[in-house]
């Protein structure tokens, strides 16, 4: 068995509504949706945002929440996650687009999952992977980068972690090539939709247990970089913004600008929405449909 558990990563599952049926989905798709959740016992705002896969912040705002606002049971929460798919894919059966923090896993749908990936200074790499091992209840064969930066802040790491409660690559483990990073589970839920990790990708145990028997060897693997995403979704103009979270890529309103001209949607934009939509950076796909090209659209104008 190759032996890749020992990955310099320790890295959710919110299926999202399938938006095609095409054997090669459409390219401008969204997943997610809007939609109101009640608050249950033991909720917290974070772990319902990462369950979701969407920032603290973006829960926050659209509920009219604040900060520091405490959950009650019974309340009502907007939770929007709402994303657009990444065009860049190739010939890829998996795509993470690593600022967006989403896998999308391609099939005859194209299903959404949040997903946790590198910190900005030990970041998930850009590159297109070959699934190589799947493995279940694995053992985590501790990297000595990892145990070096563990004894410098103080603390001890084992040489190996077995399966178990305990192991932070979870349940399972899909191994890619290059032997650098790997797509697996997790026992801190609350960390997916965060660039938190060793440079792997951790999805929510429930995600990564729908994930893993859809995948096989062999399968293509592509990781992307767009922080800024724009579609056309049945003649609404979406825009999806996050923060430039490795220092790579513009998320100006100027990379937007450039994004719609090549695009061709330059006149159908309301640009104080979209100005709105970067200077905040929520993180999902809301509507920039400028109000002409609404009215042109509804009576039916070329």
């Amino acid at each position: 068995m190759t032996n890749l558990r020992h990955l310099s990563c320790a890295v959710l599952l919110l299926i999202a509504v399938p938006t095609s049926h095409a054997s090669e989905p459409p390219a401008d798709v969204l997943t997610g949706t809007v939609a109101t959740r009640v608050v249950e016992r033991g909720d917290t705002l974070q772990t319902l945002a990462a369950r979701a896969g969407v920032d603290v912040a973006t829960v926050v705002a659209d509920s009219g929440l604040t900060s520091a606002h405490a959950l009650a049971s019974g309340q009502p929460l907007v939770i929007d996650n709402r994303h657009i798919v990444p065009v860049n894919r190739g010939a890829a059966a998996i795509v993470v687009n690593l600022p967006q923090r989403m896998l999308f896993f391609f099939d005859r749908t194209v299903v959404g999952l949040p997903v946790a990936v590198g910190r900005r200074t030990w970041s998930t790499p850009l590159s297109e992977f070959q699934v190589v091992t799947l493995e279940t209840d694995p053992t985590w064969d501790v990297p000595a980068s990892i145990r070096a930066e563990a004894q410098r802040l103080g603390r001890t790491l084992p040489a190996s972690v077995p399966p178990g409660p305990a192991n932070p690559l979870g349940r399972f483990w899909i191994g890619l090539s290059g032997g650098a990073v790997g797509i697996h589970g997790t026992n801190a839920p609350s960390s997916i939709y965060g660039a938190v990790t060793h440079g792997c990708m951790r999805l929510h145990p429930d995600d990564i247990a729908w994930l893993f028997p859809r995948v096989s060897t062999g399968m293509t693997v592509r990781t992307v970089y767009e922080p800024v995403l724009l579609a056309d979704i049945g003649g609404r103009v979406f825009l999806e913004v996050h923060p430039d979270v490795y220092r790579r890529q513009a998320n100006s309103l100027a990379a937007v600008q450039a994004l719609a001209a090549n695009r061709g949607l330059t006149g159908r934009i309301d640009w104080a929405a979209a100005a709105r939509v970067v200077a905040l950076r929520h993180g999902v796909a809301r509507d920039v449909t400028s109000a002409e090209t609404a009215v042109r659209d509804e009576v039916g104008f070329p």
